[in-house]
């Protein structure tokens, strides 16, 4: 069954897997640095919010409907010009993290907004009655009671972008996704095609058990 599987091709793999990690991971870390500060506006600028302002909830919320709603292989092709603008060239694991970064950010903003939502309001309103400010109250008590549900959010962006890393093997994008279109469809060694899938399974249930972990950790009401 897996005749395939020879020294050079359990390298490639090693290789694959690696690549995939990189990718995941630096497009996980970029994304929230923009979805998060995006889904914390979201948040204090909706109905009854702390900065309530509905013309730029509004606009915010669009844009980013709008970029989530656009499927990720279509989106990978279309900002091309931009990804070639950016680093130099479409293909490769490197190229790979734009359009990965663009289309998990809105992602990750309303992920994030809805782990805010799930904040008791009483909290909130307990830490204005204190004199908190807007600043404070978004580090001190949203994100900080928040933290659970936004611990787990985190493992599902990242498996989410575990799985676009894969698609982006149609066209280049390198990875464990790159091997099995190219060994698994192109060459027809289905043998090699079932070991990656096999090894995103595995990863992706890594990182949804460590998720798992550090979320039930940080719960205080555990």
């Amino acid at each position: 069954m897996l005749s395939n599987l020879n020294g050079e091709m359990i390298k490639l793999l090693a290789a694959g897997i690696g690549e995939t990690l990189y990718m995941t991971l630096v497009s996980t870390f970029v994304a929230y640095i923009i979805g998060l500060p995006v889904g914390i506006l979201l948040y204090i600028t909706d109905e009854d919010g702390i900065k309530e302002n509905k013309v730029v909830n509004k606009v915010l919320g669009t844009a980013v409907n709008l970029l989530r709603s656009i499927p990720f292989i279509l989106f990978l092709v279309a900002i091309m010009p931009v990804t070639r603008f950016i680093v130099g060239t479409t293909i490769g694991s490197t190229a790979t993290i734009v359009p990965l970064v663009g289309s998990a950010a809105p992602y990750i903003a309303r992920m994030v907004e809805s782990s805010l939502k799930e904040v008791d309001y009483g909290v909130i309103e307990a830490a204005r009655s204190m004199g908190a400010n807007a600043k404070q109250i978004i580090f001190k008590v949203l994100l900080v009671e928040a933290k659970p549900s936004l611990i787990v959010g985190a493992a599902i962006t990242i498996t989410t972008i575990l799985g676009y890393t894969a698609m982006a093997g149609m066209v280049g994008g390198g990875g464990l996704g790159a091997i099995a279109i190219n060994y698994g469809y192109y060459r027809y060694q289905t043998d090699i095609a079932w070991v990656t899938i096999a090894l995103l399974i595995i990863v992706v249930q890594i990182f949804q058990e460590i998720g798992s972990r550090i979320a039930k950790h940080s719960d205080k009401r555990a």
